[in-house]
């Protein structure tokens, strides 16, 4: 059953229609996951092949995809028409799709295509360009339904809550082991195993975990160590209920900190309280990042700082948890109310080979954000 009641989504759907007049569009031809789910309920990883959700400007919606995910879409998803391509030798997709497209009327009528997704590869965007491009007018509206979707309903900052409690517990559970000799996938194991024992869902992207030299990569990557008596732990983990994401970040201290674990860590704070006082109606995303890097530029840390700081969070699928909307310089998107902004403050400080990582989830509102997260911000010191 979908997690979000009927007139959540008429709500959604007129919301995008609307839009779609706006921008004198026909139709959409919706490729991204993200999109489809936050439409219809539609919940799959099929997307990694071809598939489209068509939602034409009256409302009307199609769903071609493959015979493998026909009862996940039935048993998912409001979608009332389900049409299937056939895997066989030589099969073009595209072709079904036009014929779709054709049979719901929209021959020499303008069309959006969400090109900017992992669930249109390149190889099928080209088929697609092909098949359509003389059939209709395509203009690239991969913007369109992200934009929607960053303003959070009551109903799914519910689920964002229940997502931010089950990463506090997470963590909470994992802390305890954090000593010399444990191991990452000891960690990583109970770190994620709480969320998944809890009713959470599986992440849009694993879970960062990196002791040692690699507690300053950004990125997970296979292959575990122990942890040492004197260690330096970075994990970036997210909460997720109903896809939706609250994600967190610390560096963990094994041992004593070092004294530039504690400038680092006393950098990433003050650039997380500016970050705090700019995520608020009146700034934009730009203005986030610009507080953040004014203070790594009063601690020295340009060249060790990151350019960006975070990003929106909500209902995504692989192989990212981030939405498009980051906070960089130069952002004009505007900070509005009912926002989850997830804020990092990453320093890798590669010429004494120190990390010091500090983030956290928030809900924007009228005035200053709320932090969604109960965790301390102090550094952490464990073993």
């Amino acid at each position: 059953m979908p997690h979000f009641a009927p007139d959540e989504y008429a709500a959604r759907l007129n919301r995008l229609t609307a839009e779609m007049a706006e921008q004198k569009l026909d139709a959409m031809l919706l490729f991204a996951q993200d999109s489809m789910y936050w439409l219809t309920g539609y919940d799959t990883f099929g997307f990694c092949f071809f598939q489209c959700l068509i939602v034409k400007s009256d409302g009307e919606m199609r769903l071609l995809t493959r015979s493998a995910d026909l009862r996940q879409a039935q048993a998912t998803s409001n979608i009332g028409n389900i049409v299937l391509w056939r895997d066989r030798a030589g099969a073009d997709p595209a072709i079904d799709l036009r014929d779709l497209c054709d049979d719901m009327g929209l021959l020499g009528t303008r069309i959006g295509v969400e090109y900017a997704t992992h669930g249109l590869t390149a190889a099928n965007g080209r088929l697609v360009q092909e098949k359509l491009g003389s059939f209709a007018t395509l203009k690239d509206a991969s913007d369109l339904v992200p934009a929607l979707r960053l303003i959070k309903s009551p109903a799914e900052i519910l689920h964002v809550r229940e997502a931010a409690r089950l990463a506090d517990d997470a963590y909470e559970a994992m802390l305890p082991l954090v000593r010399e000799g444990a191991d990452e996938g000891e960690l990583l194991a109970v770190l994620q195993g709480e969320i998944l024992r809890q009713g959470g869902d599986y992440p849009a992207n694993p879970f960062i975990i990196g002791s040692g030299a690699d507690a300053l990569l950004c990125r997970y990557k296979s292959g575990r160590r122990k942890l040492a008596a004197q260690d330096q732990l970075t994990i970036e983990w997210a909460g997720v209920h109903a896809q939706y994401h609250a994600a967190l970040m610390r560096t963990l201290i094994v041992g004593s900190p070092l004294m530039r674990h504690e400038e680092l860590h006393k950098a990433a704070y003050e650039a997380l309280m500016a970050v705090e006082e700019a995520m608020r109606p009146g700034h934009t995303f730009g203005d986030v990042f610009d507080a953040h890097a004014r203070v790594m530029e009063e601690h020295d840390l340009v060249r060790h700082r990151l350019t960006a700081c975070g990003y929106s969070l909500g209902a995504r699928f692989a192989p990212s948890w981030m939405d498009p909307q980051m906070f960089y310089s130069g952002n004009a998107e505007p900070i509005l109310p009912n926002m989850t902004l997830f804020a990092h403050m990453i320093i890798m400080d590669s010429d004494s080979g120190t990390a010091m990582c500090l983030g956290r989830t928030y809900l924007t509102g009228d005035g200053a954000p709320e932090p969604l997260s109960r965790l301390p911000l102090e550094l952490a010191v464990a073993g």
